[in-house]
């Protein structure tokens, strides 16, 4: 299979600066004074190249040969695989997160999660190998000026990898069940041991070192999350001056057999068993549980990410499919023995398909791309410690369930429409849908799964500021819909958005009251409540990129009008048959009882 990833760049670049409009508005200013649009522009051209003409190489044969465990604690990866990662090395895109202090560009959120799409859309296995980077960014920020100076720039010079260390084989989602203990040396390390499960990255062989982030208990911490502390844990411990000593005592036990991600090393680790295994605490702080929630939250925005961007090629290629392939005959003619076949692109269902998948990728792009430059704003006004960006961090907070949560569920959803598009051929490995779908379905599972996401939107993000961050957002949406009554030609938009807009808000005020009852409401309802939500959020993003297209296409040219006479059409199937399913859903939790919680678990 050649160049199974089909980019959609220009519609990456609208979002970015067309609706977003970061050229103005992110570059030029504080720490993004450096970067402009044009050079921002031709550095992800060119991104878009090597991502379809190198890295996508891997994508099906890296599958296909898997990995390869010894039975001691190393892991192999296929040789396809390592020469995708050496060209992205080499070509120093790995240099694009990061700050100019280690040597990197310094790019914004909304263009390192632009360079994200595409790492993942052409091989998804790519950027989890690629995790040093952030890595670097974590110790940077929350490490004592010791660690940083032992670690961050060597991390970066030498292309180390990375890995977060949280779940357990009795401690999955329940992380603060975790029983892998810390012991005090006395030295300014920690003896760590414990064994920690579906690990990414636990170990592979293209990089000397790996640094681990491992959430343990000290000894005589409390019990929960709060006893937790954060402990970095390398493959090979580093010394004071960044030089290679010891290996650590921290091996791989067991490699995960999956459903997908093949070439993804996912891995069980065991910490003390072989050996004392040793750790520096991040910050010589035990702030275990907010510290890791920073990597946390960059995980849930990148599966988020990763999930619509595997939605987009696999729409892409579906479209492509359909448009060459010919059977059947017209369905106004079919009763004409002579009738000739038409593509199947002509046929009205596939069109309905089509122009579904187009539509959740477009929405979920958005929502991704809007949420990424609200992260550049943070870091503008000064990061997420800062008072000043406040505000904007909690939208952040509130935005980033609704990427992860729902660009999964719906991602993986959207997939099997696509593989339909194909019929029969669509279930055969001659085409790449089939891995697409066996490489999405763990998004809607590991960094929490959607219903984790689900009660963290409703409990921590809108109860407990009381609302106020959703009403804000709430309140920015309504401004749209009154500015769209300058624009007779897209009435049908602004009526669509305004019924949706209310039926969101009365699901809120339905679930205020209903918690009264009882919290198992939630627990059966958060899940509408999410997606609504969501689907709100991207109808007002998809209304505003109409209002854009609308004042463009008249006087655009060539695919550029092609371009926005497909987001006009878009925004308006997405109002027609996407948002009118919040109503369905308003009802449903209208009409919601406990009668489930009821009925005796011998009657399952």
């Amino acid at each position: 299979m050649q160049h199974h990833y089909k980019t959609n760049l220009r519609d990456i670049f609208f979002n970015l600066f067309e609706l977003n409009q970061i050229g103005t508005k992110t570059f030029g200013h504080g720490k993004f004074s450096h970067l402009d649009e044009e050079t921002m522009r031709d550095a992800l051209a060119q991104l878009e190249k090597i991502c379809v003409q190198e890295l996508a190489q891997s994508f099906a044969v890296s599958d296909r040969e898997g990995l390869h465990f010894d039975g001691e604690g190393n892991v192999r990866l296929p040789d396809a695989l390592k020469k995708s990662l050496d060209i992205y090395m080499e070509t120093g895109w790995h240099l694009l997160e990061l700050p100019e202090e280690f040597g990197g560009f310094g790019a914004p959120p909304s263009m390192i999660w632009a360079q994200f799409e595409m790492l993942a859309g052409s091989n998804p296995c790519v950027p989890f190998y690629l995790f040093g980077g952030f890595i670097t960014k974590v110790i940077n920020s929350l490490g004592t000026d010791d660690q940083k100076k032992r670690f961050c720039q060597t991390i970066v010079d030498r292309g180390w990898g990375g890995s977060m260390v949280l779940t357990e084989p009795d401690a999955g989602s329940d992380v603060g069940a975790a029983t892998t203990k810390a012991k005090d040396l006395g030295d300014g390390t920690w003896a760590i041991e414990g064994v920690k499960r579906f690990i990414t990255n636990g170990d592979y062989d293209h990089t000397e070192n790996i640094i681990h982030l491992v959430l343990a208990r000290p000894e005589g911490a409390g019990p929960g999350t709060k006893g937790l502390s954060l402990f970095i844990v390398p493959k090979y411990w580093v010394n004071e001056d960044g030089s290679l000593g010891d290996r650590n005592g921290v091996f791989v036990t067991g490699l995960e057999k999956k459903m997908g991600l093949n070439a993804s090393a996912t891995c069980e680790l065991t910490m003390g068993d072989r050996g004392v295994c040793r750790g520096l605490l991040m910050g010589n702080v035990h702030d275990g549980i907010r510290q890791m929630f920073r990597v946390i939250e960059h995980a849930r925005m990148a599966v988020g990410m990763k999930s619509m961007a595997t939605l987009s090629t696999g729409y892409l290629n579906a479209l492509e499919y359909t448009k060459e392939r010919v059977q059947g005959p017209d369905l106004a003619k079919a009763s004409e023995k002579d009738s000739p076949r038409v593509r199947v692109i002509e046929h009205p269902d596939v069109r309905r398909m089509l122009m579904t998948q187009k539509a959740y990728a477009e929405g979920m792009r958005a929502l991704g791309y809007y949420t990424a430059f609200i992260q550049d704003q943070v870091e503008l006004l000064g990061g997420h410690e800062s008072p000043d960006a406040k505000k904007l961090d909690k939208l952040n907070d509130l935005l980033l369930p609704l990427v992860k949560g729902y660009c999964s569920e719906k991602g993986y959803e959207q997939l099997a429409v696509s593989l339909q598009c194909y019929g029969g051929s669509g279930y055969c490995k001659d085409y790449p849908i089939e891995q697409y779908i066996r490489d999405a379905k763990i998004d809607t599972l590991y960094e929490g799964t959607t219903h984790i996401q689900s009660l963290d939107l409703f409990f921590r993000k809108v109860a407990r500021d009381m609302g106020a961050t959703l009403m804000g957002l709430m309140a920015e949406i309504n401004t749209t819909i009154e500015s769209l009554s300058e624009t007779p030609e897209l009435s049908v938009e602004m009526e669509g958005l305004r019924r949706a807009h209310a039926e969101v808000g009365s699901i809120f005020q339905t679930m205020l009251e209903k918690v009264q009852e009882s919290v198992y409401h939630v627990g059966f309802q958060a899940n509408k409540v999410l997606e609504s939500l969501a689907e709100l959020v991207m109808g007002w993003l998809l209304v505003r990129q109409a209002q854009i297209a609308h004042a463009k296409v008249a006087d655009a040219k060539g695919t550029d009008k092609d371009f926005y006479t497909g987001k006009l059409a878009t925004t308006r199937f997405y109002v027609k048959n996407v948002l009118p399913q919040i109503t369905l859903r308003r009802k449903l939790i209208e009409a919601s009882d406990l009668d489930l919680m009821d009925v005796p678990e011998s009657a399952f």
